[in-house]
């Protein structure tokens, strides 16, 4: 999880019973003991005997946890099925001699009437019984992909659909409280047994009355940002025309200067263009993508530069799209209300004065204004090839920008419904999405994730219902905000970051799953590769608008909502059920080392120290990832340690201090293209243009104890498992 600031001492009203962590605490080892002493019998096969299905305890202190399969193998026989088992049973224990033959005839009459007619009765009771009631679902705490694609096989893509539709003509309340309260209602509808909503009041950066605008002052043309000018009408959506494009939390006011084009704004385009030009309180011209547009702004600003109009160079995206005209929005917020930094926006918390979080103007603009401020021709190039936009640099360009967005406190709220762990449910497996954004520019793609969670709960909860639960507590949340720069997600990690932090395992993200229809492309950290890995995109941080027409055309039949949602289904799934965490502990280890490819100075121990890591991921990967991976050799004290060390590993590669836009696990790459560490990346851009040694000296250390950290973590965790105190059996 990215989540940074939080504090767990204050929490909004209502917090769940499920995220208290004493009481999860003491139910967890309460469990624990109870199993371990189960599974000291020999015989059992992924927490389970292999004639568990012919078992039953019936109602036992136990049943509520699904353990009522688990028997020790040392159990006696029923009676009767000794006597079907073994002939010589009755003559082993000798009886009475009879007084006479007439006697025993009767006896032995008399026992052989009643053993019939109840074999008779049990066949009964037997065929009955197994046809009317409902199959014994696996133990929690097994891994079983029949029973995932069970579950999964309840997703049909007919159903999304409704579910999509359904959640549009919800939004047309227009309150953020109301359409959650209504989204509550639905998931409780489908058995989800605990649903709460957290609302908290924030900042946010909104539109103004009047749309802001770009003025070339050689012919004094007022454009909007789409390209239009402003002597005509703006388009009647109110979501889809230029009010709502702009940059969330930008420096308001008017700047008149000269446009200068900085391509991508890298290191190497910035110092490139101040060698050429004088750039203060100049106008940059920037393109969106390669970086994150956070540091991208950070360099402009420490460059000088007034303001910047963002524009998304069409041959970056996918050929099926055509953006000349489309407005767009950017949030500058890097997470959470501006106003509580590092704590929940929560009544009582204090407010800090952050109505700006960049002294730039900041404007998005189409591709079509774009080529209108510098009167580029018409590219008229072979079909199918696609140029880059290139701006003459010796003509001169003076526009106005004008910026007049407005800054209001808002209640946002969230949706959290939780499905509680049978084994352990102080483990966390968190879905998210973010649902309708009532305040400003909005567009319908958040509706296809939300569908598709919703669609999960209903396939999840049918299997709930016939006595099946997972091993850990599934969290289901439809995030407020997050088109603001994801508020709601950070203000209740902030909430409850004390928990959070001990007990999540993972984070599932369904933010605007269905984005094109050409390839699927999953992002993922390390340690889950083996599930799913692509790498980040920057050209995301463009929201443009996208329509109910829009999605529909692009999965016409909702078949791409089906797959993503059996796709991440069966991802949670594992996640949630598995009894070792699906985490790849010598993917980690790999990662570091790919990491630190090529032919720059200061790697010799960086290299040294990321082997001596893999031989330690590869010591831990074979000597205790194996043995738990095989139901025979599995001890459930030594597994629940192994998962705890697996989901805490990538924490060391956390860092406090980043550049703006970069993620704090150093592990995150900036994107498919770049293999070294992005700190390292960066601090070598700026070593190789003169610009500073001391940020690589920076870098390097933060690396350099990353590393270390990770490999004090394993080698600790391996000497706890080398313990006589913890036997492997």
């Amino acid at each position: 999880m990215a989540y940074q600031k939080v504090n767990a001492d204050q929490r909004a009203t209502g917090h769940s019973q499920y995220l208290d962590s004493d009481d999860l605490q003491a139910t967890a080892l309460d469990l624990e003991w109870d199993m371990e002493q189960e599974l000291e019998e020999p015989g059992f096969d992924r927490f389970q005997l292999d004639s568990a299905e012919n078992q039953n305890l019936g109602n036992s202190e136990t049943a509520d946890l699904d353990l009522d399969s688990i028997q020790p193998g040392t159990s006696p026989k029923g009676r009767f099925q000794r006597l079907q088992e073994d002939s010589d049973y009755v003559t082993r224990y000798p009886r009475a001699t009879p007084k006479s033959n007439h006697c025993n005839i009767f006896r032995f009459s008399k026992i052989f009437c009643t053993l019939t007619l109840l074999f008779i009765l049990g066949i009964v009771i037997g065929y009955y019984a197994h046809k009317k009631c409902p199959s014994q679902d696996p133990s929690p705490g097994m891994s079983d992909p029949h029973l995932y694609q069970e579950i999964l096989k309840e997703i049909k893509a007919e159903d999304i659909q409704k579910l999509f539709r359904h959640l549009i003509q919800l939004t047309k309340s227009g309150d953020d409280t109301e359409f959650s309260e209504k989204l509550k209602a639905q998931w409780t509808s489908h058995g989800l047994e605990e649903v709460q909503l957290f609302n908290y009041s924030v900042l946010l950066s909104l539109p103004g009355s009047s749309p802001n605008t770009v003025t070339l002052n050689n012919s004094s043309q007022c454009f909007y940002p789409n390209g239009q000018p402003c002597d005509q009408e703006p388009s009647k959506d109110p979501s889809q025309g230029p009010l709502f494009s702009y940059a969330a939390y930008s420096a308001r006011g008017t700047l008149e200067a000269e446009v200068i084009d900085v391509m991508y704004g890298t290191v190497e385009d910035v110092t490139r263009i101040r060698v050429m030009k004088n750039v203060t309180n100049k106008i940059a011209l920037l393109k969106l993508g390669k970086l994150p547009l956070l540091y991208k702004l950070s360099l402009l600003e420490k460059a000088g530069f007034g303001g910047v109009l963002l524009y998304v160079d069409p041959c970056d995206l996918p050929k099926t799209t055509n953006p000349s005209h489309s407005p767009f929005m950017v949030s500058l917020n890097p997470g959470g209300d501006p106003s509580t930094p590092g704590y929940p926006s929560i009544d009582g918390s204090f407010r800090e004065s952050r109505m700006d979080l960049t002294r730039l103007l900041v404007q998005p603009i189409s591709v079509s204004l774009a080529a209108k401020l510098f009167a580029l021709p018409k590219e008229r190039g072979q079909p199918g090839a696609c140029k880059p936009l290139q701006f003459p640099q010796d003509e001169i360009r003076i526009v106005t920008m004008k910026v007049q967005t407005v800054t209001e406190y808002k209640k946002l709220t969230n949706v959290v419904g939780y499905l509680k762990g049978a084994s352990f449910p102080d483990r966390y497996v968190i879905v998210g999405s973010h649902h309708h954004n009532p305040y400003g520019y909005n567009g319908q793609e958040w509706a296809s994730g939300t569908a598709i969670i919703t669609a999960f709960i209903q396939a999840l909860m049918l299997k709930v219902k016939r006595g099946w639960r997972p091993d850990r507590t599934i969290i289901l949340c439809s995030w407020g905000g997050t088109t603001f720069g994801n508020i709601g997600s950070y203000e209740w990690a902030e909430d409850f970051k004390k928990v959070l932090q001990k007990n999540v395992v993972a984070y599932v993200s369904l933010h605007n799953p269905i984005r094109g229809n050409s390839s699927l492309h999953p992002i993922a950290s390390p340690s889950l590769q083996q599930l799913v890995a692509e790498g980040p995109s920057f050209l995301s941080e463009a929201l443009f608008p996208v329509r109910l027409a829009e999605i529909e055309e692009l999965d016409p039949f909702f078949n791409l909502h089906e797959t993503i949602a059996k796709l991440s289904g069966e991802v949670i799934l594992q996640i949630a059920n598995d009894p070792v965490l699906p985490l790849n502990a010598l993917d980690i280890a790999l990662e570091v080392q790919n990491s630190l490819k090529g032919d720059h100075a200061h790697m010799f121990q960086l290299l040294e120290m990321a082997s001596r890591l893999r031989d330690s991921a590869e010591l831990f990967q074979s000597d205790e990832m194996r043995p738990a991976n095989d139901p025979k050799e599995r001890a459930p004290l030594r597994v629940r340690m192994l998962n705890d060390i697996l989901q805490n590993l990538e924490k060391n590669f956390l860092v406090q201090q980043v550049p703006p836009g970069f993620y704090r696990n150093i592990l995150y790459r900036l994107d498919e293209k770049t293999h070294q560490f992005s700190i390292l990346h960066e601090a070598w851009q700026h070593e190789k243009l003169h610009l500073s040694n001391e940020t690589l000296q920076v870098a390097l250390s933060k690396v350099l104890n990353s590393i270390n950290s990770a490999q004090v973590f394993f080698k600790a965790g391996l000497d706890v498992f080398e313990s006589g105190l913890l036997g492997k059996n």
